[in-house]
């Protein structure tokens, strides 16, 4: 059985098609991203699965259930509005949450300062909620989605507004509770956290699936042959890099650096090695996989030079900027 299943689904709002015919299968046990620009339909698809809203047609099932509200006691919910009662303390509002999802309040008054400690929150069990700061709130009601422990965890936007730190202590908590065995379905319109954290990613543009596969897949598939390069000597002579039968591009990088894509067929090993050769590195290394560079290539027709592919990597750049600045 499947942590979820959508089949078909499509829902509106007035003359808006948020969603247009989507269908997803996400395994137990997976780690599923779901990402796209502000806007493609991700909360939307969230919302539908917590049955929020509800399909104008298509099928869904969440933990073998036709609706999540059959199975809420398993599943952990983090949306993307952000919210809690802010004039109870910390403690005492997760433990209510927890007991709202059947937890004793005995194991619920256990597991919190554990769980604070872990999201750098220790001792703020007494606090009340008015007086933490948007971050802090955040990262309470993270955990309040995975006090039950559940077997689906479900997290909307979950690093949105947070500082380096608390990205990484919600990172590890991610990777805990994936580890204890439950199903992640993370949205995102950061790629760079999918690409970190995801097994699978199902992207989606404006309201349609675009993608739907594995990483190590996208890996083999959408292999970029580039090599970051950074000259051991800032005045070294790199034209005889781009004179390599192997290279097909030589672009300066702010800071010194160059970026080197390969020819089609090229093998990375070999060019890096011919690389060094030519001009001694102070940097050299095989360019991971970017899923902007994916979702531009599918949504764009690839390239990245036209106006509908410029216009796609300013809007997913404008989100991470905005998040930067949060």
């Amino acid at each position: 059985m499947n942590a979820i299943e959508l089949r078909d689904v499509r829902k509106t709002f007035g003359a808006h098609v948020a969603v247009d015919g989507v269908s997803l299968t996400v395994p137990r046990g997976a780690v599923y991203g779901v990402i796209g620009p502000s806007g493609a339909g991700k909360t939307t698809c969230i919302r539908m699965i917590m049955s929020i809203l509800f399909p104008d047609s298509g099928t869904l099932s969440v933990l073998g259930r036709a609706s999540a509200l059959e199975a809420k006691d398993r599943i952990g919910y983090l949306p993307e509005e952000r919210g809690v009662y802010r004039k109870m303390r910390v403690g005492a509002f997760l433990t209510y949450l927890a007991q709202l999802k059947g937890v004793s309040r005995e194991t619920a008054d256990a597991r919190v300062p554990d769980l604070l400690e872990r999201v750098g929150l220790r001792g703020t069990e007494r606090t009340p909620c008015d007086e933490l700061s948007k971050g802090m709130l955040q990262r309470v009601q993270f955990v309040g989605a995975v006090l039950h422990e559940p077997e689906l965890l479900i997290l909307d936007e979950p690093f949105s507004g947070l500082d380096p730190v608390s990205v990484r202590l919600l990172r590890e908590q991610v990777q805990r509770a994936h580890a204890r065995g439950a199903t992640i379905l993370l949205s995102t319109h950061i790629m760079a956290y999918a690409e970190e954290m995801c097994d699978h990613v199902f992207m989606i543009h404006e309201g349609r699936k675009v993608l739907d596969q594995p990483m190590a897949g996208l890996r083999r598939q959408f292999d970029p042959r580039r090599i970051l390069f950074e000259p051991l000597r800032a005045e070294a002579e790199v034209a005889g890099i781009a004179a390599m039968p192997d290279v097909s591009r030589l672009e300066a990088e702010p800071g010194g650096g160059y970026t080197i894509t390969l020819v089609e067929g090229a093998e990375p090993s070999l060019a890096v090695a011919r690389i060094a050769a030519v001009v001694p590195p102070a940097r050299i290394e095989i360019a991971r996989l970017r899923l902007e560079d994916v979702f531009i290539r599918i949504v764009a027709g690839g390239g990245g030079l036209d106006e509908a592919a410029a216009a796609l990597r300013s809007r997913l750049q404008a989100g991470t900027a905005q998040e930067a600045r949060a």
